[in-house]
Protein backbone atom coordinates (compact mmCIF):
# COMPACT_ATOMS: atom_id res chain seq x y z
CA UNK A 1 0.00 0.00 0.00
CA UNK A 2 1.37 3.77 -0.87
CA UNK A 3 3.05 6.02 1.37
CA UNK A 4 -0.18 7.99 0.39
CA UNK A 5 -3.11 5.75 0.90
CA UNK A 6 -2.21 5.52 4.74
CA UNK A 7 -2.22 9.31 5.65
CA UNK A 8 -4.72 11.01 7.02
CA UNK A 9 -4.25 15.23 7.91
CA UNK A 10 -1.07 15.54 6.95
CA UNK A 11 -1.97 15.99 3.33
CA UNK A 12 -2.75 19.37 4.26
CA UNK A 13 0.66 20.43 4.21
CA UNK A 14 1.57 17.65 2.03
CA UNK A 15 -0.37 18.43 -0.91
CA UNK A 16 -0.33 22.35 -0.54
CA UNK A 17 4.02 21.36 -0.31
CA UNK A 18 3.78 18.93 -3.66
CA UNK A 19 1.27 21.68 -5.79
CA UNK A 20 3.95 24.80 -4.82
CA UNK A 21 7.60 23.44 -4.62
CA UNK A 22 7.60 19.58 -6.64
CA UNK A 23 4.56 20.82 -9.43
CA UNK A 24 5.46 24.80 -9.96
CA UNK A 25 8.42 25.78 -7.91
CA UNK A 26 11.46 23.10 -8.73
CA UNK A 27 10.83 22.44 -11.79
CA UNK A 28 11.24 26.12 -12.99
CA UNK A 29 14.42 26.73 -11.71
CA UNK A 30 14.18 27.14 -8.11
CA UNK A 31 15.73 25.35 -5.13
CA UNK A 32 14.88 25.20 -1.39
CA UNK A 33 15.56 23.70 2.08
CA UNK A 34 12.35 22.96 4.46
CA UNK A 35 12.43 21.29 7.89
CA UNK A 36 9.99 19.35 9.36
CA UNK A 37 9.80 19.09 13.21
CA UNK A 38 7.75 17.29 16.15
CA UNK A 39 7.22 15.20 19.44
CA UNK A 40 8.39 11.54 19.13
CA UNK A 41 5.54 9.90 16.88
CA UNK A 42 4.42 13.21 15.18
CA UNK A 43 5.20 11.63 11.92
CA UNK A 44 8.44 13.46 10.61
CA UNK A 45 9.46 10.49 8.83
CA UNK A 46 6.32 9.45 7.08
CA UNK A 47 5.82 13.46 5.98
CA UNK A 48 9.68 13.18 4.58
CA UNK A 49 9.08 9.57 3.06
CA UNK A 50 5.45 10.53 1.87
CA UNK A 51 7.09 13.71 -0.05
CA UNK A 52 9.22 11.50 -1.47
CA UNK A 53 6.34 9.41 -2.87
CA UNK A 54 5.32 12.19 -4.54
CA UNK A 55 8.34 13.40 -6.11
CA UNK A 56 8.92 9.69 -7.40
CA UNK A 57 5.30 9.62 -9.06
CA UNK A 58 6.09 13.21 -10.46
CA UNK A 59 9.43 11.75 -12.12
CA UNK A 60 11.87 13.21 -9.64
CA UNK A 61 15.21 11.37 -9.23
CA UNK A 62 15.06 11.13 -5.02
CA UNK A 63 17.49 10.40 -2.40
CA UNK A 64 16.41 9.53 1.54
CA UNK A 65 19.06 8.80 4.39
CA UNK A 66 19.34 9.13 7.89
CA UNK A 67 21.45 11.99 9.73
CA UNK A 68 22.43 8.77 12.29
CA UNK A 69 24.20 7.11 9.05
CA UNK A 70 26.01 10.00 7.33
CA UNK A 71 27.81 12.66 8.49
CA UNK A 72 26.45 16.29 8.24
CA UNK A 73 29.28 18.17 9.27
CA UNK A 74 31.34 17.97 6.08
CA UNK A 75 29.01 18.54 3.11
CA UNK A 76 31.28 16.56 0.85
CA UNK A 77 29.98 13.26 2.62
CA UNK A 78 26.24 14.91 2.44
CA UNK A 79 27.20 14.89 -1.49
CA UNK A 80 28.70 11.43 -1.38
CA UNK A 81 25.40 9.86 -0.01
CA UNK A 82 23.47 11.71 -2.93
CA UNK A 83 25.94 10.76 -5.92
CA UNK A 84 25.49 7.12 -4.29
CA UNK A 85 21.81 7.28 -4.45
CA UNK A 86 20.79 9.07 -7.49
CA UNK A 87 20.61 6.66 -10.55
CA UNK A 88 23.76 7.55 -12.62
CA UNK A 89 23.06 5.61 -15.45
CA UNK A 90 19.58 6.97 -15.89
CA UNK A 91 20.35 10.39 -15.38
CA UNK A 92 23.25 9.67 -18.57
CA UNK A 93 20.66 7.71 -21.07
CA UNK A 94 18.81 10.98 -20.33
CA UNK A 95 21.40 13.38 -20.87
CA UNK A 96 22.01 10.80 -24.21
CA UNK A 97 18.86 11.45 -25.66
CA UNK A 98 18.46 14.98 -25.13
CA UNK A 99 22.21 15.43 -27.03
CA UNK A 100 20.07 13.22 -29.88
CA UNK A 101 17.17 15.25 -30.14
CA UNK A 102 19.28 18.19 -29.92
CA UNK A 103 20.89 16.94 -33.40
CA UNK A 104 17.36 16.53 -34.93
CA UNK A 105 17.16 12.46 -34.38
CA UNK A 106 14.69 11.08 -32.47
CA UNK A 107 16.19 8.05 -29.81
CA UNK A 108 13.18 5.85 -30.32
CA UNK A 109 14.62 5.62 -33.93
CA UNK A 110 17.60 3.81 -32.47
CA UNK A 111 17.45 -0.35 -31.87
CA UNK A 112 17.97 -1.67 -28.59
CA UNK A 113 21.29 -1.14 -27.27
CA UNK A 114 22.20 0.38 -30.11
CA UNK A 115 24.64 3.35 -29.81
CA UNK A 116 23.53 6.93 -31.61
CA UNK A 117 26.97 7.03 -33.53
CA UNK A 118 26.50 3.35 -34.52
CA UNK A 119 22.81 4.67 -36.05
CA UNK A 120 24.61 7.55 -37.53
CA UNK A 121 26.63 5.25 -39.67
CA UNK A 122 23.87 2.91 -40.23
CA UNK A 123 21.87 5.47 -41.77
CA UNK A 124 24.98 6.83 -44.29
CA UNK A 125 25.70 10.02 -41.72
CA UNK A 126 29.03 9.54 -39.67
CA UNK A 127 31.04 11.82 -41.41
CA UNK A 128 33.25 14.14 -39.81
CA UNK A 129 30.94 17.16 -40.48
CA UNK A 130 28.10 15.26 -37.99
CA UNK A 131 31.03 14.20 -35.57
CA UNK A 132 32.09 17.87 -34.91
CA UNK A 133 28.43 18.88 -34.56
CA UNK A 134 28.12 16.08 -31.92
CA UNK A 135 31.13 16.92 -29.76
CA UNK A 136 29.41 20.70 -29.87
CA UNK A 137 26.50 19.81 -28.62
CA UNK A 138 27.89 18.02 -25.67
CA UNK A 139 30.17 21.02 -24.91
CA UNK A 140 27.17 23.14 -25.34
CA UNK A 141 24.92 21.32 -22.98
CA UNK A 142 27.93 20.88 -20.30
CA UNK A 143 31.01 22.55 -20.63
CA UNK A 144 29.64 26.32 -21.73
CA UNK A 145 26.48 25.60 -18.92
CA UNK A 146 27.63 28.37 -16.16
CA UNK A 147 25.26 26.03 -13.53
CA UNK A 148 28.21 23.25 -13.97
CA UNK A 149 31.18 22.42 -12.08
CA UNK A 150 34.18 22.75 -14.80
CA UNK A 151 35.53 19.28 -13.99
CA UNK A 152 32.15 17.55 -13.29
CA UNK A 153 30.90 19.23 -16.72
CA UNK A 154 34.12 17.54 -18.12
CA UNK A 155 32.69 14.09 -16.75
CA UNK A 156 29.82 14.32 -18.32
CA UNK A 157 30.90 15.14 -21.50
CA UNK A 158 33.24 11.98 -21.19
CA UNK A 159 30.63 9.54 -19.78
CA UNK A 160 27.71 10.57 -21.96
CA UNK A 161 30.06 10.58 -25.40
CA UNK A 162 30.58 7.65 -24.28
CA UNK A 163 27.59 6.23 -23.97
CA UNK A 164 26.63 8.09 -27.56
CA UNK A 165 29.37 6.02 -29.00
CA UNK A 166 31.38 9.22 -29.78
CA UNK A 167 33.84 10.48 -28.65
CA UNK A 168 34.47 7.08 -26.48
CA UNK A 169 36.81 6.38 -23.54
CA UNK A 170 37.92 2.96 -22.54
CA UNK A 171 37.34 1.36 -19.31
CA UNK A 172 40.41 3.06 -17.26
CA UNK A 173 39.98 6.39 -17.65
CA UNK A 174 36.07 5.50 -17.03
CA UNK A 175 36.31 3.97 -13.67
CA UNK A 176 39.07 7.22 -13.17
CA UNK A 177 36.11 9.79 -13.75
CA UNK A 178 33.61 7.94 -11.55
CA UNK A 179 36.72 7.68 -8.56
CA UNK A 180 36.89 11.18 -8.83
CA UNK A 181 33.21 12.09 -8.19
CA UNK A 182 33.25 9.48 -5.79
CA UNK A 183 35.85 11.15 -3.95
CA UNK A 184 38.29 8.37 -3.42
CA UNK A 185 41.14 9.02 -1.83
CA UNK A 186 43.08 6.87 -3.87
CA UNK A 187 42.62 9.21 -6.91
CA UNK A 188 45.87 11.49 -7.59
CA UNK A 189 46.05 14.88 -8.90
CA UNK A 190 48.43 13.68 -11.79
CA UNK A 191 45.58 11.04 -12.73
CA UNK A 192 43.38 14.14 -13.27
CA UNK A 193 45.25 15.96 -15.09
CA UNK A 194 46.02 13.19 -17.29
CA UNK A 195 42.97 13.38 -18.94
CA UNK A 196 42.19 16.76 -18.97
CA UNK A 197 40.54 17.45 -15.30
CA UNK A 198 41.70 20.22 -13.35
CA UNK A 199 44.28 19.22 -10.46
CA UNK A 200 41.16 19.36 -7.38
CA UNK A 201 39.21 17.00 -5.47
CA UNK A 202 36.15 16.77 -4.18
CA UNK A 203 35.92 18.47 -0.64
CA UNK A 204 33.97 20.09 1.96
CA UNK A 205 34.24 23.44 0.14
CA UNK A 206 33.47 22.86 -3.15
CA UNK A 207 31.13 19.88 -2.55
CA UNK A 208 27.80 22.29 -2.94
CA UNK A 209 29.03 23.18 -5.94
CA UNK A 210 29.36 19.57 -7.30
CA UNK A 211 26.05 19.48 -6.09
CA UNK A 212 24.59 21.81 -7.99
CA UNK A 213 26.50 20.14 -10.80
CA UNK A 214 24.29 17.08 -10.06
CA UNK A 215 20.95 18.32 -9.84
CA UNK A 216 21.18 20.65 -12.89
CA UNK A 217 22.87 17.43 -14.61
CA UNK A 218 19.53 15.52 -13.48
CA UNK A 219 17.17 18.39 -14.98
CA UNK A 220 19.32 18.00 -18.04
CA UNK A 221 18.09 14.32 -18.14
CA UNK A 222 14.61 15.27 -18.56
CA UNK A 223 14.01 14.91 -14.62
CA UNK A 224 11.86 18.15 -13.07
CA UNK A 225 14.47 18.13 -10.23
CA UNK A 226 16.25 16.23 -7.46
CA UNK A 227 14.46 15.71 -4.09
CA UNK A 228 16.33 15.08 -0.98
CA UNK A 229 15.35 13.94 2.67
CA UNK A 230 17.89 13.89 5.44
CA UNK A 231 15.99 12.57 8.69
CA UNK A 232 17.13 12.27 12.67
CA UNK A 233 19.06 15.88 12.79
CA UNK A 234 18.60 15.14 15.82
CA UNK A 235 21.02 12.73 16.32
CA UNK A 236 23.39 15.35 16.81
CA UNK A 237 22.39 15.97 20.08
CA UNK A 238 22.79 12.79 21.50
CA UNK A 239 25.40 11.92 24.41
CA UNK A 240 24.69 8.14 24.16
CA UNK A 241 27.72 6.10 23.52
CA UNK A 242 25.47 3.63 21.36
CA UNK A 243 25.23 5.98 18.89
CA UNK A 244 27.41 5.34 15.99
CA UNK A 245 28.29 8.68 14.79
CA UNK A 246 28.63 10.29 17.82
CA UNK A 247 29.13 14.61 17.41
CA UNK A 248 31.31 16.68 19.52
CA UNK A 249 31.03 20.60 20.53
CA UNK A 250 32.84 20.82 17.33
CA UNK A 251 31.16 18.89 14.87
CA UNK A 252 27.94 19.63 15.85
CA UNK A 253 28.80 23.00 14.92
CA UNK A 254 30.26 22.21 11.71
CA UNK A 255 27.36 20.59 10.94
CA UNK A 256 25.24 23.85 11.91
CA UNK A 257 26.87 25.51 9.68
CA UNK A 258 27.37 23.23 6.97
CA UNK A 259 23.33 23.46 6.74
CA UNK A 260 23.54 27.30 6.90
CA UNK A 261 25.97 27.40 4.01
CA UNK A 262 23.47 25.05 2.15
CA UNK A 263 20.42 27.33 2.87
CA UNK A 264 22.85 31.07 1.91
CA UNK A 265 24.33 29.21 -1.29
CA UNK A 266 20.52 27.67 -2.08
CA UNK A 267 19.68 30.76 -4.11
CA UNK A 268 22.64 30.00 -7.13
CA UNK A 269 21.72 26.44 -7.47
CA UNK A 270 18.66 24.88 -9.44
CA UNK A 271 15.87 22.11 -9.31
CA UNK A 272 16.78 21.23 -5.75
CA UNK A 273 14.68 20.81 -2.95
CA UNK A 274 16.14 19.56 0.59
CA UNK A 275 13.48 18.69 3.70
CA UNK A 276 15.18 18.05 7.32
CA UNK A 277 13.70 16.14 9.74
CA UNK A 278 14.28 16.90 13.56
CA UNK A 279 12.54 16.16 16.85
CA UNK A 280 11.64 19.49 18.25
CA UNK A 281 14.49 19.01 21.08
CA UNK A 282 16.57 20.56 18.31
CA UNK A 283 14.25 23.74 18.60
CA UNK A 284 13.50 23.34 23.03
CA UNK A 285 17.64 22.89 23.35
CA UNK A 286 18.44 26.62 23.39
CA UNK A 287 22.54 25.29 24.88
CA UNK A 288 23.20 22.60 21.98
CA UNK A 289 19.80 22.95 19.83
CA UNK A 290 19.90 25.33 16.52
CA UNK A 291 19.20 27.87 18.85
CA UNK A 292 22.64 27.59 19.90
CA UNK A 293 23.81 28.42 16.67
CA UNK A 294 22.41 32.03 15.88
CA UNK A 295 23.94 32.17 12.55
CA UNK A 296 21.54 29.35 11.29
CA UNK A 297 18.91 30.08 13.45
CA UNK A 298 18.62 33.40 12.14
CA UNK A 299 18.02 32.26 8.57
CA UNK A 300 15.00 29.26 9.34
CA UNK A 301 13.50 30.87 12.43
CA UNK A 302 9.79 32.13 11.83
CA UNK A 303 9.31 35.73 12.87
CA UNK A 304 5.74 36.08 12.55
CA UNK A 305 3.60 32.74 14.35
CA UNK A 306 -0.34 33.13 13.89
CA UNK A 307 -3.03 31.19 14.91
CA UNK A 308 -3.66 30.02 11.38
CA UNK A 309 -1.10 27.25 10.18
CA UNK A 310 1.44 28.64 7.33
CA UNK A 311 2.25 26.02 5.01
CA UNK A 312 4.74 28.66 3.48
CA UNK A 313 6.91 27.66 6.62
CA UNK A 314 10.32 27.26 6.46
CA UNK A 315 9.86 24.90 9.95
CA UNK A 316 6.78 23.08 9.65
CA UNK A 317 5.84 21.60 12.98
CA UNK A 318 3.75 18.82 13.04
CA UNK A 319 2.81 19.27 16.90
CA UNK A 320 1.57 22.44 15.96
CA UNK A 321 -0.24 21.20 12.59
CA UNK A 322 -1.59 18.65 14.33
CA UNK A 323 -4.38 20.48 16.87
CA UNK A 324 -5.72 21.82 13.90
CA UNK A 325 -5.36 18.84 11.54
CA UNK A 326 -7.07 15.95 13.75
CA UNK A 327 -10.49 16.51 15.04
CA UNK A 328 -11.44 13.17 16.75
CA UNK A 329 -12.93 12.06 13.19
CA UNK A 330 -9.70 11.92 11.60
CA UNK A 331 -8.14 10.14 14.25
CA UNK A 332 -10.60 7.43 13.92
CA UNK A 333 -10.15 7.32 10.11
CA UNK A 334 -6.15 7.28 11.05
CA UNK A 335 -6.93 4.21 13.10
CA UNK A 336 -8.31 2.63 10.51
CA UNK A 337 -5.88 3.22 7.61
CA UNK A 338 -3.36 1.51 9.88
CA UNK A 339 -5.93 -1.60 10.63
CA UNK A 340 -6.49 -2.14 7.22
CA UNK A 341 -3.07 -1.64 5.84
CA UNK A 342 -1.34 -3.97 8.77
CA UNK A 343 -0.85 -7.93 8.64
CA UNK A 344 -1.82 -8.39 12.13
CA UNK A 345 -5.01 -10.59 13.01
CA UNK A 346 -8.20 -9.06 13.41
CA UNK A 347 -8.58 -9.69 17.09
CA UNK A 348 -4.95 -8.15 17.64
CA UNK A 349 -6.35 -4.88 16.34
CA UNK A 350 -8.11 -2.37 18.18
CA UNK A 351 -9.97 0.44 16.61
CA UNK A 352 -10.20 3.68 18.07
CA UNK A 353 -13.46 5.58 19.16
CA UNK A 354 -14.17 8.92 19.09
CA UNK A 355 -14.12 8.85 23.05
CA UNK A 356 -10.74 7.38 22.61
CA UNK A 357 -9.40 9.89 20.03
CA UNK A 358 -10.16 12.96 22.80
CA UNK A 359 -8.17 10.80 25.40
CA UNK A 360 -5.24 10.82 22.19
CA UNK A 361 -5.47 14.20 21.72
CA UNK A 362 -4.93 15.53 24.95
CA UNK A 363 -2.04 13.26 25.74
CA UNK A 364 -0.26 14.33 22.52
CA UNK A 365 -0.99 18.44 23.70
CA UNK A 366 0.54 17.65 27.17
CA UNK A 367 2.57 14.84 26.41
CA UNK A 368 5.51 13.78 24.95
CA UNK A 369 4.93 11.53 22.18
CA UNK A 370 2.48 12.08 18.83
CA UNK A 371 -0.79 11.72 17.83
CA UNK A 372 0.75 9.27 15.22
CA UNK A 373 2.48 7.44 17.86
CA UNK A 374 -0.20 7.56 19.92
CA UNK A 375 -3.49 6.44 17.40
CA UNK A 376 -0.62 3.52 16.35
CA UNK A 377 -0.11 2.55 20.17
CA UNK A 378 -3.91 2.42 20.77
CA UNK A 379 -4.45 0.55 17.36
CA UNK A 380 -1.62 -2.16 18.42
CA UNK A 381 -2.31 -2.48 22.21
CA UNK A 382 0.42 -4.11 23.64
CA UNK A 383 2.66 -4.40 20.64
CA UNK A 384 5.94 -2.43 20.80
CA UNK A 385 6.85 0.29 18.43
CA UNK A 386 9.35 -1.23 16.05
CA UNK A 387 9.60 -0.16 12.99
CA UNK A 388 10.71 3.35 13.58
CA UNK A 389 8.80 5.00 10.73
CA UNK A 390 6.88 7.56 13.03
Amino acid sequence: MAIKDTSVGIDFLTDFWTDRYLREYIPSGGSKVKFVSGKEGSGKTHTLQLLKEEAEALNYQTVFFSAKDIWLHDFKEVYLEVFRQVDLEKVLRGCAEHVIRAMGFSPEDLSEEEKFIDYLARKGESDPFTKRALRDELRSLFLKNPWLDNNFALCMVFLTGDLLGYPTIDVGTRELILSFLEADKSVKLSMLRAIGLSPTKINKTNARHMLRSLAETVHIAGYPGLYIAIDDLDVMLSKSGLVPLHYTKNRREDAYESIRGLIDDIDSMRYLWFVFGFERTMLDDEKIGIKSYQALWMRIQNEIVTERFNRFTDIADLDRLSASIYPPAAIVSLSELMALSSEEEESELHLVTEEEAKDILESARTGAYGVPYLVRLATFPGKEEQDGTL
